[in-house]
């Protein structure tokens, strides 16, 4: 626990780390995740989040899902700043395999490598996957 900072509500900060690597269509992490980081962040912990593999998709604008019947919740994402989420990364190799750059997404994110994630991931006292 030594490796806690104090908060201003004397809590412990933990730093965790979100990684979001499903598409946002089919399945319940991709939505259910972004709740999970508003949830932790609007506790006052230093929160990051990261899309890899099929995970950039659910950043990408103009999203068509009258297909799947279900509502384009990319959107919600810029909640993100309002609850001061400001790490926020996608892989560059998973946005370069699908054909997407930053112009494509919905919100800012800091393009990384995979090895420059890799060692991100490992200054993070907890990790959860989506």
């Amino acid at each position: 626990m030594e490796d806690w900072e104090e908060d201003e509500f004397d809590g412990p900060v933990k730093k965790f780390m979100y990684v979001n690597r499903k598409a946002p269509y089919g399945t319940v992490y991709a939505l259910e995740g972004l709740e999970v980081v508003l949830i932790t962040a609007a506790f006052d912990q230093d929160v990051s989040l990261v899309f890899i593999d099929d995970g950039v998709f659910q950043i990408k604008k103009d999203q068509e899902t009258s297909g799947v019947n279900m509502k384009n919740f990319s959107p919600t994402y810029r909640a993100l700043e309002g609850y001061e989420v400001e790490k926020v990364y996608a892989e560059k190799e998973s946005l370069e395999a699908r054909g997407l750059s930053e112009e494509d997404l919905v919100i800012p994110v800091e393009i990384l490598s995979a090895a420059e994630i890799s060692e991100l991931m490992d200054t993070q006292d907890m990790i959860v996957s989506f």
